[in-house]
């Protein structure tokens, strides 16, 4: 008999197999109350088992009883996606190295000429000069506003 964290992994991946939208909402208090486990063992279960690496994308949102929504990454992003995590949270974010970045992810056609266009606009120095943030900030603020946009980018169902 599988135990109770392969129960709600399994759970959980036939309703995204199920959902037309490529992605789903629960509960983190409905979902520990139908297999009578405490809140803390939901997110356990998509600590350890809906990552990224594994293809999944989860966000939590506080109040309502603890919302929680679950996509599928497309496969064919998997790997950039991971890599581009890796550059963004560096000790310095080096906006070259995020276009490089970019630019693999373009020519791989993960992301068209426009998206990378867009983003490479969140990173160019120059929309930041007039703000007067100084460059530690600056940097900070980039790495933040690129890892934001690439994970709604690489969301399956847009």
């Amino acid at each position: 008999m599988a135990n109770l964290t392969d129960c709600i992994e399994e759970y959980l991946k036939k309703l995204l197999a199920l959902s037309s939208e490529q992605y789903i909402e629960v509960q983190r208090r409905e979902l520990a109350g139908k297999f009578k486990c405490v809140p803390s063992q939901i997110n356990y279960v998509l600590e350890r088992r809906f990552t990224m690496e594994r293809g999944f994308l989860v966000e939590s949102r506080r109040g309502g009883g603890g919302c929680i929504r679950i996509y599928r990454i497309r496969p064919d992003h998997a790997r950039p996606w991971r890599e581009v995590i890796e550059d963004l949270y560096q000790e310095e974010f080096d906006p070259g190295k995020a276009r490089e970045t970019l630019k693999r992810m373009c020519d791989e056609k993960v992301i068209s000429m426009r998206e990378a266009r867009l983003l490479e606009a969140i990173i160019r120095d120059r929309a930041y000069e007039q703000s007067e943030i100084e460059l530690e900030k600056t940097r900070k603020l980039q790495r933040s506003l690129l890892g934001a946009a690439l994970e709604e980018l690489l969301k399956v169902g847009y």
